[in-house]
This record gives structure tokens, C-alpha cells and sequence, in this order.
């Protein structure tokens, strides 16, 4: 044990300054990982509310794969989080008190390994993020335009029921900015075949209205669904109002993957520089216990 003379613990003797160092690197690593459990655990609790089987069958569409490359991400946040919550309290301190080959070998593999992890959900948040900002709106609009067919929620139809959950539950109103009764549900059969848009009884659904709830939409009042009166109905536009959800969390993602990684690098160092100066410790250690010391020679008093 690292200890003085008196027995008091001395610390600096125990691990040395690269084991200090190690140390309160893996502490913050430990904190680390439970921030990325955070923001892990609210990105999923955000999307539960709209990734709901009512929504599903909208959400699950090859169009708007969005949601789904989020819910992975979160998932795999949380997992690198327990991970390196769990390794930086195990691995660390053993490593930084044992500071044996084995263990700091060990540590350096799951550090590399969280690492590729990070770059897993670095890239996939990137690419998610591009689609949303590139792609997903025109998906939308050909996915309305392409599936929307009834203004209620127990229809035939799942997709056009999942549409109009979706307009309940994030308060929005069609793709883009609904202004007027001129809108994106113009190109809809809702409104070109059959529908009480085509038959001009509303301009867009009911379940854009203001104050109301899936039990009670189909009272929307007159003023909102075919008269599109402003202050009656949601004016946002899903697009913008999903696209809120799914990148509520990207800059506190990407600063906490970003920060992660490069402490994990300073600890990959900081285990070479133990790992070094261990050899170089042992190396000494051989060479004083090989080499004899040298022995006086008595003078020949026969002469």
C-alpha cells in the first residue's frame, strides 16, 4: 500500500500521477456516461409520443425512416452509457490501482470499443439529420398526397388514421404551413375522389382544430374545418413540428458523443503512459537485482 512512515495513506505513492490523472478522467467519464443515459432515455420519451401505434403505421413507412434511425440512436446511446458508466467505475479504478498489463489491456479494448460505438452514432445521427433536413418534408407531401383518403381516426384506411393521430398528438396541420383553404390536402383524394373535402363540406380535417381531442373532433365547429378561419386551427405544418421532435436533442447528442470521445483518447494515452512507465519501473528493478555490486579487493600483504 501507497502509505508515509506514519501509515497515513499518501496517494501519489499508491497510484503515481499518471494513476491520479487516470483517475479523474474515468470520474468524469463515469458522469459522462450518465449524461448520455439522459439524453438517451428523453430522446426515446419524446419520440414514445408519437411513435404510437396509432402512428406507427405512418412512421414505419420507407419514406420516414427518421424516427426510426432516432429511436436506434437513443437506444445505443443508452447502452454506451451504462457501459461506460459501469467500465470507468470497474475498469478505472482497477486499472489506475492494479495498473497490471491484463487489466489496462482490458480497459483499453472496451475504450476502443465504446469509441466505434460513438462513431456508429455520430454517423447515424448525421445521416438522419440530413434526411430531415433535405428529404423528409417532399416525403411527406408525396405520402399526404399518395395515402391521405379520410379525416377520421377509426377509418379503413391506417395510414390516413395514423395522419390525422398525428395531427391530434403534435398539434399540427398537414405537411407544410396551413394559411388558407388553398393547402397541401388539395392534392389528396380526400379532396380530388371522395370525402367531405371533395364534397366541400371541410377545406382541411377536423382533427386540425383547436381544442379538441380524439373523442370529441368530429364537433369541431364549422368556422375551422371548412371556413379555415384563423385562430380556429393549427397553422404549423408537420413537418416542422416533427422535424422539433427529431432534432429536440441533436446538439446535446452530439456535444456529449464529441466530448466523450476525446476524453476516452486521453485515457487510451494516460494507459500507455502507465503501461511505459511500469516497464520502465520492472526494467530498472531487473537491471539492480542482475548487476552485482562491486567488492573491495584485499591488498597482497606477501610482498
Amino acid at each position: 500500500m501507497g502509505s508515509d512512515q506514519d501509515g497515513t495513506f499518501d496517494p501519489f505513492k499508491q497510484f503515481g500521477i499518471f494513476g491520479i490523472a487516470f483517475l479523474i478522467i474515468n470520474a468524469v467519464l463515469l458522469f459522462m456516461g450518465l449524461g448520455l443515459v439522459t439524453v438517451g432515455a428523453q430522446a426515446l420519451n419524446e419520440l414514445s409520443k408519437i411513435n404510437s401505434e396509432n402512428i406507427k403505421p405512418l412512421l414505419e413507412l420507407d419514406s420516414v425512416q427518421a424516427v426510426v434511425m432516432v429511436t436506434a440512436v437513443s437506444i445505443i446511446l443508452i447502452v454506451i452509457g451504462i457501459l461506460l458508466t459501469l467500465g470507468a467505475f470497474g475498469l478505472g479504478i482497477a486499472g489506475a490501482y492494479f495498473k497490471t498489463k491484463f487489466i489496462l489491456l482490458q480497459y483499453a479494448i472496451f475504450v476502443l470499443i465504446l469509441l466505434l460505438m460513438k462513431i456508429v452514432v455520430i454517423a447515424l445521427w448525421f445521416t438522419m439529420k440530413n434526411e430531415v433536413e433535405t428529404d423528409m418534408q417532399d416525403k411527406m407531401v408525396t405520402i399526404l398526397h399518395s395515402y391521405y383518403l379520410d379525416d377520421g381516426t377509426t377509418s379503413s384506411y391506417p395510414i390516413s388514421n395514423a395522419w390525422n393521430y398525428l395531427f391530434l398528438t403534435l398539434g399540427c396541420c398537414g405537411v407544410n404551413p396551413v394559411l388558407s383553404t388553398t393547402n397541401d390536402f388539395d392534392g389528396t383524394s380526400w379532396c380530388t375522389t371522395s370525402g367531405s373535402c371533395q364534397a366541400t363540406v371541410s377545406q382541411i380535417p377536423k382533427t386540425c382544430c383547436l381544442n379538441i381531442n380524439k373523442n370529441n373532433y368530429t364537433s369541431a365547429p364549422s368556422a375551422c374545418h371548412a371556413s379555415v378561419n384563423s385562430g380556429t386551427y393549427n397553422t404549423k405544418g408537420c413537418y416542422a413540428a416533427l422535424k422539433e421532435k427529431l432534432l429536440y436533442h441533436s446538439l446535446s447528442i452530439i456535444v456529449l458523443a464529441l466530448t466523450t470521445t476525446f476524453i476516452e483518447v486521453k485515457a487510451l494515452s494516460l494507459v500507455f503512459l502507465i503501461r511505459g512507465k511500469n516497464r520502465q519501473q520492472c526494467l530498472t528493478l531487473c537491471r539492480n537485482m542482475c548487476v552485482s555490486p562491486s567488492v573491495g579487493v584485499a591488498p597482497d600483504k606477501s610482498r
